[in-house]
């Protein structure tokens, strides 16, 4: 947890009535955050998320396990592309896999990444921008 015990009042912060900083809330918030390579790590999930081909494939794994092949034509990339991002997203490890013979199949690595995928597809539902 970070903490500072300095915090410097700049110019208004677009929104905020006044310049005063409420050192109180500040602590407070500054107590909560996680540690900043934790931070990253997380950025780093939310980029791999923010990629439209990976996120479809990471979507086509939500009703279960498919080997390259069977992802790569649901999403409409070649084997190469589908292999390359799912070994990225293995590497970050939220996707799994599972060797059966010279097939590796690939699922959601655990029910956190099921979570934020679900949560991303209400929240668009929600403001809009889903079907």
């Amino acid at each position: 947890m970070n903490t500072s015990s300095h915090v410097q009042a700049a110019e208004p912060a677009e929104g905020c009535a006044s310049d005063v900083v409420d050192a109180g809330r500040v602590a407070l918030a500054a107590e909560h955050l996680p540690r900043p390579r934790d931070v990253a790590e997380t950025a780093d999930v939310f980029s791999l998320l923010g990629d439209p081909n990976r996120l479809t494939l990471l979507l086509a794994l939500l009703e279960g396990e498919l080997c390259v092949h069977d992802l790569a034509a649901l999403t409409g990339q070649s084997d190469s592309s589908t292999s390359h991002a799912l070994k990225l997203l293995r590497a970050h490890r939220v996707v799994a896999t599972r060797r059966d013979g010279r097939r590796m199949f690939y699922r959601l690595d655990d029910p956190h990444v099921r979570m934020l995928l679900d949560l991303a597809l209400a929240h668009t539902a929600h403001t809009g921008g889903g079907a």
